[in-house]
């Protein structure tokens, strides 16, 4: 097994819908990236981590609700950058409606999902109907290079836009509820859709090809500021995906899966989304598994394995009723399981790291441990439990081969949590011989947070042991705002912005301060 790469980095963790610019739609899009890239490689930041960027169910918001595991978003599309767009004239040919709701979103403090993808949508409709008209019907060069596409990706780009059309055409209803024929993939009932819906199909593919072409465009050009694309691989698809559909074999249809009660909760937590059913992924060599590990390697230069724990041992509720299971049930076979996953998913050539928080075995984590896959260091977590008075673990302490976090995208932010936290929680923070240094003698206990605290508990993560270093980015602002406030469903979810424009980062004095900052400890601390 090779094992990971042991380079010292630093890296900021940031939504692609968080980081709008000033031209860009009401959320941030994938020309966005290097805009933001510039920034971080100015802070000696070396990663970029994003939530995933997959396609959101209709009506939802949550990054983890996908409708396809292997589909980016349409919303985030820079639909001024599509050709066909600009030769219809760009947003001068939005109508009267549609460029008054844009504006309303683009000054809005938070995302506006519905709006944006309204907007966006009937703008790539209209980019399509142009395509079709003068370079499909054509055979341009355009029009080769989007077949060019189709052929390379329909691996997964063919279920994926079948799918899509179909569920649009039957009122985005799921797919279990759709005629017989077309929920159980009859083959001439397929074929039949296919014919019908060849025009809606083929504008499935158009925008694909779209976002994958300012994908890859938007890779090179943050490469070249030297900073990584990391990406976010989520445990499970929604049930009703392109996914599911195509694979229906491959899970439990009749089952829940979810995490067992645990010290946050009695009950435990059901993400109402299908288990694996990992003998018949196994039976199929994990192909749909290889498939999803080959598409991130396309699009990222490593990710983050989430709910790694499920990998090796999935948690399930069955729908009817009944106790619950971990499948497998035992602990040889889990390790087996999770062990094998991890290989095929390193095999398709991007860096893993592993989101191991929770409720973790013990023989989980020694398993990464021999794998070399990176967990997770959440600073505010990191106790020597078993101890009298749980003192905090000394982050010099942290392993090389970890990840040291000031938090997730789950967490409330730095801010929250401290001034939440007990005076004795705050002592024992203060007392690891990393604290006390940096902290050069100023007793933070009883401070509220202020500038000192923030950078003093930042500067003791850029000190740790570990090789890979990602902080929300609230926390290097000392913001109180959340990204999610985990089991919320709500409008207010998921919706947080930058208060500055991407694409302004390197301009605004109360954005460069903090620039420089982040680059002293890069450097004083081997991560540059």
């Amino acid at each position: 097994m090779t094992p990971a790469r042991s380079r010292r980095r630093a890296g900021l963790l940031v939504p692609l819908f968080s980081c709008p610019s000033t031209t860009s739609w009401g959320v941030g899009d994938i020309s966005d990236l290097p805009r933001l890239a510039r920034w971080l490689a100015g802070a000696g930041l070396r990663v970029l981590q994003l939530l995933p960027v997959n396609e959101v169910a209709p009506g939802e918001q949550s990054p983890y609700s996908a409708i396809s595991a292997m589909a980016i978003d349409p919303i985030y599309i820079a639909v001024p950058e599509v050709p066909d767009f600009a030769a219809l004239g760009g947003p001068s040919s939005l109508s009267h409606t549609d460029r008054a709701a844009l504006a309303q979103a683009q000054a809005s403090r938070v995302v506006d999902y519905a709006t944006v993808r309204d907007v966006k949508h009937r703008a790539l409709r209209a980019a399509f109907a142009w395509f079709e008209d003068y370079e499909w019907s054509r055979g341009t060069a355009r029009a080769q290079a989007f077949e060019a596409y189709v052929a390379a990706h329909a691996w997964w780009l063919d279920d994926y836009a079948v799918f899509r059309a179909i569920h649009a055409s039957q009122g985005e209803r799921p797919w279990t509820d759709w005629p017989e024929g077309l929920a159980r993939r009859d083959g001439d009932t397929l074929r039949d859709a296919r014919h019908q819906l060849a025009a809606q199909i083929r504008f499935r593919q158009y925008v694909q090809w779209l976002a994958d072409t300012q994908w890859h465009a938007a890779r090179r050009s943050t490469a070249r500021h030297g900073v990584e694309l990391f990406g976010d691989l989520p445990f499970m698809v929604d049930g009703d995906s392109a996914d599911v559909w195509a694979h229906a074999g491959c899970f439990h249809l009749d089952a829940s899966v979810g995490v067992p009660p645990d010290a946050f909760s009695a009950t435990g937590q059901d993400w109402g989304m299908p288990v694996y059913n990992w003998d018949a992924l196994d039976a199929d060599e994990y192909r749909w598994l290889r498939d999803r590990a080959r598409r991130s390697a396309e699009l990222y230069d490593g990710y983050r394995v989430d709910h790694l724990v499920g990998f090796y041992r999935t948690f399930g509720r069955w729908r009817a009723g009944g106790a619950p299971f971990f499948t497998p049930s035992h602990e040889d076979a889990q390790t087996r399981l999770g062990e094998r996953i991890l290989t095929l998913l390193r095999a398709a050539g991007a860096e893993i790291i592993a989101e191991d928080l929770g409720v973790i075995p013990d023989f989980v984590r020694g398993s990464l441990a021999r794998l070399s896959v990176p967990g997770f260091r959440v600073a505010r977590w990191e106790r020597d439990w078993h101890q009298p008075g749980q003192p905090f673990r000394d982050p010099a302490q942290y392993p090389p081969c970890s990840v040291a976090v000031s938090g997730t995208h789950d967490t409330e932010p730095m801010a929250v949590w401290w001034a939440q936290a007990t005076t004795e929680e705050r002592a024992l923070v203060c007392a690891t011989p990393t604290m006390v240094r940096v902290a050069q003698g100023v007793d933070l206990v009883d401070a509220p947070y202020n500038p000192a605290v923030r950078d003093a508990l930042l500067e003791a993560l850029f000190a740790s042991g570990s090789d890979l270093l990602l902080m929300p980015v609230p926390d290097v602002f000392g913001s109180a705002e959340r990204i999610n406030v985990p089991a919320l469903v709500s409008p207010s979810n998921w919706v947080y912005r930058l208060p500055w424009p991407s694409d302004r980062l390197l301009d605004l004095v109360e954005v460069d301060y903090r620039r420089a900052q982040l680059r002293a400890w890069a450097e004083q601390y081997d991560r540059v």
